[in-house]
């Protein structure tokens, strides 16, 4: 086992370039699967909520479908997921493989996850708050900005860390056709070549940049409920 770890420690400055730039691409992928998933997922994710039965705008007919939205989206595995939406990436950035071409699958399969953890944060701010807003004269779209998202911020913040994590799992599968990062590292050069050093070193830098996601995410978490 020490001749093993010794053997590591000496193969690391010959793979830093490759965990490197692996690492970056998984970040930014990362990054902007992240900001796509929040500026659909948000929305949708409170549409599940206010147009249900007794929400502030009802709408029996949209929620069946939003709903039926987000269970299919969740219901696919993403390798099966990145295959089907091959020509979409295609059309949107010219190109099936490299990090630039997984942000459009990673996208697409996070959000309706996202918007999930959204509608349970938004479903458990307490009514009472939302009734006294409304018997004020509260526009509808205020209380949306004013009281559901600022009361329901600490859930919302564990579900966009909770979202992180899965797209850096996600990020990992990407590799496996393509996708580019640390996932793409760990097949090319830890198993394709039977290189065991390269496969704990794409764990070792995943199981960081997961862990250093949850403990930021925690910290926010912290502020925002003693706010």
């Amino acid at each position: 086992m020490i001749d093993a770890l010794t053997e590591f420690a000496s193969r690391l400055p010959g793979m830093r370039e490759t965990l490197y730039y692996g690492t970056l691409d998984t970040l930014y992928m990362v990054l902007w699967s992240t900001v796509f998933s929040v500026l659909f997922g948000l929305p949708l994710g409170v549409l599940l909520v206010t147009t249900e039965r007794g929400g502030l705008t009802p709408a029996p007919w949209l929620k069946p479908v939003l709903g039926a939205v987000v269970n299919i989206g969740r219901s696919l595995p993403f390798i099966v997921l990145m295959v089907a939406v091959l020509s979409l990436t295609r059309l949107l950035t010219g190109t099936t493989l490299g990090p630039t071409a997984a942000i459009v699958p990673l996208s697409i399969g996070a959000v309706p996850f996202f918007a999930r953890l959204v509608e349970t944060a938004v479903r458990e701010v307490d009514r009472g708050v939302v009734e006294a807003a409304h018997a004020m004269g509260t526009r509808k779209s205020a209380i949306v900005g004013k009281v559901l998202l600022p009361e329901a911020l600490p859930g919302l913040v564990a579900g966009l860390v909770m979202t992180v994590v899965t797209l850096v799992s996600y990020s990992a599968m990407a590799g496996a056709i393509g996708g580019g990062g640390l996932g793409d590292v760990a097949i090319r050069e830890g198993y394709q070549r039977f290189d065991d050093y390269y496969l704990w070193a794409t764990v070792i830098l995943l199981v960081v940049i997961v862990q250093a996601a949850q403990t930021i995410g925690d910290l926010v978490i912290r502020r925002v409920s003693h706010r």
